[in-house]
């Protein structure tokens, strides 16, 4: 009778069970987000010339009229100093953009100096990707609260506790993501490129380092970066946070306590190695001593408008990318794209080997399967290889050894904290050594179609002489150049991997970092339909 009545107990256990799950998927089926009608618009507060960073800008605009000024920040610790710089010298507006905004050690540094600028007056606009937001409701409930912050987030989920049950529902609308990221100080200054707010992001992780590339700017191009914004700040698909999230009982107790939070760790963090790091970084050195490089461009913003995650993947009206194709499509003698996700489809390999043809020298730099952070992407890039590289285009792949700082100034540095895994996660795109474009976009399906992305081209000679001189000096030492030899076996050529190692040159004949089972695991995702998801 006793193991009657265990099987009895197990399977009530197991139809409770499959009874609460049910309830999740109706309840996450069922929910839905709450009405605009309530939102009130707002915009940018354009006339900030009387603020001190619009005081400080004026007289070098005024010297070159109609161009648009830059600092690369490709080092982990500058482009956080950046960032500090403009939430610490802010008099009216923050107005900040981001796909992900970790609560780490460099997500809670940045947003405690976001909070200081709030209590100083400051009016700060924080959007936020809702993707990465799960557990951060009470947060974001109790920044919203503060009289100075309003948080909105893009594209949400309805219900806010039961995330994959609707994203399993509502798949085709919450697939469509805000991948941008911007952040805008008093309408004067900008950090625009292909950072997130995460400890990868800054050198700050001792597990992995993305490396990747900003641009602080400053001039004619920061109201094209504010415009954006306001775009999807008031779009369809961005909801305030307190239309989402029951605002806390005790709001300013609540606040009171994020603030201690956050004003505990910056002091902890004081101590640390990375905060000597942070002081002693390129940027902070050459800001104290009033000597930081610049770079004059005339400038303008390629960017998706908000609107592309509500129309069909297929209408291309809203899009970025026919705009960057044209930029790219000038080209006559060099074109470098420097990409983490790259995944071709036919009419993107039929236009880079046209490109080739025409006697345009085509240079891409990618992942390699060893540095990659997604390994479905590099199953969709790796059948392309061969073709590309018959068309003369030359093929890199980051090493998972490679410094961070790809392309540095004179003035950055290699952090000393994270030393493990690299992965580029840069996008940047350079034209006949003068024409940049940095930003958010990769050259996938997904940044093309689904996701939304923007980014700024800088017509500037010096500047891409100083990025792609760097970048042509280390390239060998920190990727493996990809070459077609002939097949000792016949039948035609195999692919293989060259690169510097202790100033020696090393070819693999394999794919580097790619074991059996790693193998046997790309040529399933090969096979799978998953490249618009790419």
């Amino acid at each position: 009778m006793s193991g009657q009545r265990d099987e009895l107990t197990g399977s009530r256990n197991v139809f409770s069970w499959l009874g609460a799950l049910a309830a999740a998927l109706l309840l996450a089926a069922c929910a839905s987000l709450p009405p605009q009608s309530g939102r009130v618009e707002s915009h940018v507060i354009a006339n900030t010339a009387d603020t001190q960073l619009g005081r400080t800008l004026a007289p070098m605009l005024a010297r070159h009229p109609g161009e648009s000024v830059f600092y690369p920040l490709s080092g982990g610790p500058d482009a956080l100093v950046a960032r500090l710089a403009l939430a610490r010298t802010a008099q009216r507006s923050l107005d900040m953009q981001y796909y992900i905004f970790d609560a780490d050690a460099t997500g809670k540094t940045l947003m405690a100096a976001v909070v200081a600028a709030a209590d100083r007056g400051v009016r700060v606009r924080l959007l936020l990707d809702d993707l990465h937001m799960a557990g951060q409701d009470r947060a974001l409930a109790a920044l919203d609260s503060h009289p100075n912050i309003e948080v909105r987030l893009f594209n949400p989920f309805a219900s806010r506790g039961l995330r994959a049950p609707e994203m399993a529902f509502e798949f085709s609308r919450l697939d469509r993501r805000m991948h941008n990221k911007s952040m805008t100080a008093d309408n004067q200054l900008t950090v625009v490129g292909g950072r997130n707010v995460g400890d990868p992001y800054f050198s700050a992780d001792a597990g992995s380092d993305f490396t990747d590339l900003d641009l602080l700017a400053g001039g004619p191009v920061v109201p094209q970066v504010s415009a954006v914004f306001d775009d999807y700040w008031n779009g369809a698909a961005s909801y305030p946070v307190a239309s989402l999230i029951r605002p806390p009982e005790d709001a300013p107790a609540e606040l009171a306590r994020l603030r201690r939070y956050l004003d505990e760790h910056v002091a902890e963090a004081r101590s640390t190695a990375y905060a000597r790091e942070l002081v002693g970084s390129g940027l902070a050195r050459a800001l104290e001593g009033g000597k930081l490089p610049a770079y004059w461009g005339a400038a303008t913003v390629i960017a998706d408008q908000a609107a592309k995650v509500t129309l069909p993947p297929a209408d291309n009206a809203s899009h970025a990318i026919p705009k960057l194709a044209a930029l790219l499509g000038t080209a006559q003698r060099e074109l470098s794209l420097v990409s983490p996700y790259f995944v071709p489809d036919r009419k993107a390999a039929d236009w880079l080997t046209g490109m080739a043809r025409r006697g345009v020298k085509v240079r891409i730099l990618t992942n390699s399967f060893a540095a990659t952070d997604v390994s479905a992407v590099h199953a969709g890039y790796s059948p392309w290889r061969k073709e590309l590289l018959e068309a003369r285009i030359e093929l890199y792949e980051l090493k998972p050894s490679a410094y961070a700082e790809l392309a540095h100034g004179e003035h950055a540095r290699r952090s000393l904290i994270s030393k493990s895994r690299a992965s580029l996660h840069a996008k940047s795109y350079m034209v006949d050594g003068h024409l940049l474009f940095v930003g958010s976009l990769n050259l996938d399906p997904r940044s093309a179609r689904l996701n939304t992305e923007m980014g700024v081209v800088v017509d500037s000679a010096d500047l891409c002489t100083l990025l792609g001189k760097a970048l042509d000096e280390r390239l060998l030492d920190v990727a493996y150049k990809l070459m077609l030899e002939p097949d000792p076996s016949g039948g035609g050529s195999r692919l293989v991997w060259v690169t510097r190692e202790d100033g020696l040159l090393r070819t693999y004949d394999s794919e580097p970092g790619m074991g059996f089972l790693q193998h046997l695991g790309q040529g399933m995702l090969r096979i799978l339909p998953l490249e618009s998801e790419l």
